[in-house]
């Protein structure tokens, strides 16, 4: 079964994923945040996912920020919507840093870096990535 990662935004959400038998972690798509249950509905009525991992925010003291309370909430939501799923969290301190050097790396044009929907997936890459232990 596949596990979505999340790098949830007040305006979008960049989604990954793995293969079913969770080796490889590829980005998905981004997402407008007010359409994210939507996205989730159809998604996991079409493909096995065990569980969801959100990326937690954190302020460089380790304290939450003002988003760490809303990915909660909606955690518990998705929870209570389908309570076959895990759902997790993850630190995502750093990832947007790590997802830039990965897109250098890649060799993506520097216009598709600037592409903010671009970052926030591949943000989504490094939280699961991390999760799994793979980097």
């Amino acid at each position: 079964m596949r596990i979505l990662g999340l790098d949830y935004g007040q305006k979008r959400t960049g989604i990954a994923v793995t293969d079913p038998l969770q080796i490889i972690v590829n980005p998905l798509t981004t997402v407008e945040t007010k359409e994210l249950n939507e996205f989730l509905a159809t998604y996991l009525k079409n493909e096995a996912v065990e569980k969801i991992v959100f990326g937690m925010p954190r302020h460089k003291d380790g304290n939450d920020t003002y988003l760490s309370e809303e990915i909660r909430v909606l955690g518990s939501k998705i929870k209570n919507s389908y309570p076959y799923l895990i759902v997790d969290y993850h630190d995502e301190s750093f990832t947007s840093q790590t997802a830039k050097v990965f897109m250098i790396q890649s060799g993506m044009k520097k216009l598709k870096r600037q592409d903010k929907s671009e970052l926030d997936k591949m943000s989504a890459v490094v939280i699961l990535q991390e999760y799994l232990k793979h980097i």
